[in-house]
């Protein structure tokens, strides 16, 4: 059962295999986010050292995450720095203010490498870039690579801080 309108058409079903090339990872960041508004994923990760080449600022996909976080959702965020993410996606930005208590965000500014993945990790299916230069990566619906992925999101959690908070506070 969905909480979208019997006029919003389903999404197709999202793909599992490799993936190579920014137009493929943002059109699967899409086709994610849509996806999860429309059956409801009860959470969401998303991480990356910066989420400069996420499609995080486009009207569809702040769709997608207001009508997903509408239906009482928790979305965390991970980076190694939000301040790239706040220059390059200010809708975004205003979308965390709207939402603030439905998103938790943790910077882990001591991530090297590979530590950090960039991947998004939901209850049934993961996309991870393996490399991120180039945009190659895979995605999947089985268990085990979702549970070494949500060890690894886990790890990087607890090694961070709160940051990227809704509203700043200054004097």
């Amino acid at each position: 059962m969905t909480d979208t309108p019997a006029s919003t058409p389903a999404p197709a079903p999202l793909p599992i295999g490799r993936f190579e090339g920014r137009k493929a990872f943002t059109g699967l960041v899409r086709h994610a986010l849509e996806t999860a508004a429309h059956e409801g994923w009860p959470s969401l990760v998303l991480s990356d050292p910066d989420f400069q080449d996420w499609p995080l600022g486009e009207r569809a996909v702040i769709d997608a995450l207001g009508h997903w976080a509408s239906q009482g959702r928790q979305i965390r965020l991970l980076a190694r720095d939000f301040g790239p993410l706040r220059l390059a996606h200010p809708r975004l930005v205003q979308w965390r203010i709207t939402w603030g208590h439905r998103v938790e965000a943790h910077a882990c500014p001591g991530a090297s490498g590979n530590e950090l993945p960039s991947a998004i990790w939901s209850p049934g299916w993961t996309l991870e870039r393996l490399d991120p230069v180039r945009s190659t990566g895979i995605t999947s619906d089985d268990a085990a690579r979702r549970t070494m992925l949500q060890e690894r999101l886990e790890a990087c959690w607890h090694k961070g801080a709160p940051s990227f908070a809704a509203t700043t506070l200054g004097l």
